[in-house]
This record gives C-alpha cells, structure tokens and sequence, in this order.
C-alpha cells in the first residue's frame, strides 16, 4: 500500500469513526416499522397488566377489608358462647341444685309420712271375740 491509500483509509476510518461518535451522541431517532410496531404492542400490553394489576390490588383490598370484618364477627360470636356457655353452666348447676333439694324433701316427706300411717305395736293388735259355734 502506497502512503496515500494509506491516508485515504485513515481518513475514511476516521470520518466513519467521527460519524458513529456523533451518531452516538446525537441519538437516532429512526426506528424501523417492525420494530416500532413491536414496542408499541409491548406498550399496550404493559397498559393492560398495569390495569390488571390495580383491578387484583383492589379486590385484595376489598378481600382483606371482608376478612378483618369477619374476624371481627368471629371474635363477637365467640365471646358471645363463652357467656352462654357460662350462663347454661350456671343454670345447669342451679336445676341440679334444685334436684337434689327436692329429692331430700321427697325422702324426708315420704318418710314422714311412713312414721304417721305405721301404727304402733300396741295398738294394731287387735283380739277378735271367739266366734261361739
């Protein structure tokens, strides 16, 4: 190669060069058709998961407002049993109570009424006159 092949190559690389560092500066706004086409399909796809995604965070909410308000009628209802069951426990211990009392004074009238109608030795002997034959 002659010196002045030399400097055309050099100058061409360097105006190449040059161009590819304004280029890269400057930016490009050039885009080709097909590309464009895909980055705007990715652009609505975004759009859509993007409204997906707020209309699942708004059901999780209404979800989580549902759920703290059962917890809540949970926690109602449970204290609610524990004071019924401690009422019936109480009324439970109370006709037991009553039972037992009433089978005393059963037991003792029964008794009672035993001593009263039992005549004594004494007097249920009784002698029939001899019948004459």
């Amino acid at each position: 190669m002659t010196s002045g092949k030399r400097q055309v190559v050099r100058r061409v690389l360097g105006m190449a060069l040059g161009f590819g560092c304004l280029l890269s500066v400057a930016g490009c706004d050039y885009w080709p058709p097909a590309l464009q086409a895909q980055i705007e399909q990715l652009r609505s796809e975004t759009d859509t998961l993007n409204m997906e995604k707020t209309q699942l965070q708004s059901q999780v909410n209404d979800l989580s407002r549902a759920r703290q308000d059962l917890q809540l009628r949970f926690d109602e209802l449970s204290r609610v049993n524990r004071e019924k069951t401690e009422v019936i426990t109480g009324l439970q211990r109370r006709l037991e109570a009553a039972h037992s009392k009433t089978s005393k004074t059963l037991a003792s009238s029964k008794a009672t009424a035993k001593s009263k109608t039992k005549p004594s030795a004494t007097s249920s002997v009784k002698k029939k006159p001899a019948v004459k034959r």
